[in-house]
């Protein structure tokens, strides 16, 4: 704007002048040249005063440049420390899941132990103080030590010994398991019905009682973890969610929900759909050798020397006869897990437990 005026001073009031000398009295010369120094003086100082607000313009744009500038190199700064602490995050989180890993590797170990040292006495009395639903409550409540507990579920009339494993994340309640072959389990309704076995050894076959299994399943989402040992020392194990065992009425009628692990689905069939229909064990009712409610026309627990949940007759008999591996039989009565090592194998070792779904382990 003040450029144009300028101009407009110095070139266009010539003319003007000019035109108005042909009109009126002519300006003398002198006139002329002090008329056209004022308005030169008038341009150059609208021209200085052009220039100072530049200046001002200038060091605004400057100032507020500075000023992005620092804006842009602290937010780059906070950025670059971000992926820095997220860094030291995840390498601290990879610390933790290693030792996670290392504390599970020797809770298992010690258990590989204690199965080997079947004698030892390991009932841990708590006192009459509280009552524990089960041992994932005994685990909570800060006791982490593997053994023998007594629990009492909401709607059990009286407590009864459990096997509480505080390892894999500790608080399973153990309601089966086979080790060595000194327990009968080719048993009648009543003994499944109250349970059987030793409940102070820490390697000690037995059977909680199917009683007991309904109340415990009872109080909530269950989770069903099954492991196993073959006799080269090898392990397996099977997952089941949502599992549950109903009362007497219902035959102990069990169920349970979708499979993980890394020992194959025998539990319900899910290895072959061809086979399921008939071995599937989910929803099946409980059988005994004096109690028959199997979908066989022939008598299951009678063949396979066992009580179970059998089909027409079983892809698992986990309560079946104690044979050190490979064995040949009229039937495949063994402790066998399909899925893993076929009819004609019986494992070593078998722990059955539960732990509520909700559950979250703490291994530290």
């Amino acid at each position: 704007m003040f450029s144009i005026t300028k101009t407009y001073s110095e070139y266009s009031y010539v003319p003007m002048l000019l035109k108005s000398r042909a009109k009126t009295t002519a300006l003398s010369e002198a006139q002329l040249k002090t008329t056209l120094k004022e308005d030169k003086n008038s341009g150059l100082q609208a021209s200085s005063t052009c220039k100072m607000k530049d200046s001002c313009l200038c060091l605004c744009i400057l100032i507020i440049g500075t000023f992005c500038f620092h804006a842009t190199t602290a937010l780059e700064s906070c950025l670059e420390e971000q992926l820095r602490l997220k860094g030291q995050v995840r390498l601290l989180e990879h610390q933790v899941k290693l030792q996670q890993i290392k504390i599970q590797h020797l809770l298992q170990e010690r258990e590989l132990q204690l199965m080997d040292r079947g004698d030892d006495q390991i009932v841990i009395d708590l006192g009459d103080k509280r009552s524990y639903a089960d041992c994932a409550e005994i685990y909570n409540d800060g006791h982490k030590r593997s053994g023998f507990y007594k629990v009492k579920p909401v709607q059990s009339t009286s407590p009864f010994s459990v096997f509480c494993d505080m390892s894999e994340g500790g608080g399973w309640t153990v309601f089966q398991r086979r080790s060595s072959g000194t327990e009968d389990f080719y048993r009648n309704w009543t003994d499944y019905k109250t349970g059987f076995g030793d409940f102070a050894s820490s390697n000690g076959e037995y059977w909680v009682g199917n009683d007991n299994l309904h109340y415990l399943t009872l109080q909530g989402d269950y989770t069903l973890r099954i492991d196993l040992v073959d006799f080269e020392g090898q392990k397996r194990f099977a997952q089941y969610k949502s599992f549950r065992v109903g009362d007497e009425q219902s035959l102990y009628q069990m169920s349970c929900g979708e499979y993980t692990g890394n020992a194959g689905d025998s539990l319900t069939g899910g290895f072959n759909a061809e086979v399921e229909w008939w071995a599937n064990h989910n929803g099946m009712k409980f059988s005994t050798k004096d109690r028959d409610n199997d979908n066989y026309e022939g008598d299951c627990a009678e063949e396979d020397k066992g009580g179970w949940w059998y089909n027409r007759c079983h892809s698992a008999n986990l309560n079946g006869l104690y044979y050190k591996g490979p064995y040949t039989s009229k039937t495949d009565d063994g402790i066998v897990w399909y899925t893993w090592h076929g009819w004609w194998y019986s494992l070593k070792y078998v722990a059955m437990k539960i732990r509520p779904a909700n559950f979250e382990p703490n291994l530290v």
